[in-house]
């Protein structure tokens, strides 16, 4: 997740991030689309590249024997967990998942760029702002709202439908702590991304960093939705 006020790419980069996102949602298309086996086989394979990743993270900035241990382990829950709530989910759910993720993304980058401000961790984050926040936070409420409408076929202002706006939003805090904890992570290990497998990109986890938790807790708010 980026907010607007990085260094933007150079020309020449910008094409291969670009190739390489359609490439990347093709991909992730395809397999929402076969559904089934295949759609479990990608998130799974996605998941273990993710671990591999983050566990290379984790042995390059801790070098003490048990806290490293320690941090291979609560990685290995943490991935596994996020694999599980995106196996056990409605696949519409799943798709609400990914287009609140997404709007979180975009409306950070655009407000973040826009606005700029005061930055939330700059020790740890420089890019972000609280405008990218708040903005990805609108955006993220928004969509939230829409698929709630689409479901119901009902464009009313009632309470359900704030608290559909509410649930994206908090989980797009959610998603910007995902991508907190990466890039403190990266900080500790002296890394830029967590890999270099996706050409303009980083690795996998560079991509799917707030994907992980708000998928963790978005089982959790699906478990307390009434039947």
């Amino acid at each position: 997740m980026a907010d607007g006020d990085q260094a933007q790419p150079r020309k020449s980069d910008l094409f291969v991030r670009a190739a390489s996102a359609v490439v990347m949602l093709a991909i992730a298309g395809l397999a929402l689309f076969m559904g089934g086996l295949w759609f479990d086989g990608f998130v799974v394979l996605v998941g273990m590249l993710c671990y591999g990743e983050l566990a290379r993270l984790v042995m390059r900035s801790v070098h003490r024997p048990l806290p490293r241990a320690a941090g291979l382990i609560a990685g290995s829950i943490y991935v596994l967990l996020a694999i599980f709530a995106l196996l056990v989910l409605p696949e519409a759910v799943v798709i609400g998942i990914l287009a609140v993720v997404i709007a979180t993304d975009t409306g950070a980058f655009f407000s973040g760029r826009s606005i700029g401000g005061p930055k939330i961790a700059p020790a740890i984050s420089p890019s972000k702002t609280w405008a990218g926040l708040f903005g990805g936070m609108l955006a993220a409420g928004l969509v939230s709202a829409s698929f709630f409408v689409w479901n119901t076929g009902e464009l009313t202002l009632r309470p359900m439908l704030l608290i559909a706006f509410a649930i994206g939003a908090i989980l797009a805090v959610v998603a910007q702590c995902g991508d907190f904890f990466e890039s403190w992570l990266k900080r500790r290990a002296g890394q830029k991304d967590s890999s270099n497998l996706i050409p303009g990109h980083g690795g996998v986890l560079d991509r799917v960093d707030g994907l992980l938790p708000v998928a963790i807790v978005s089982t959790l708010l699906w478990g307390l939705h009434p039947a």
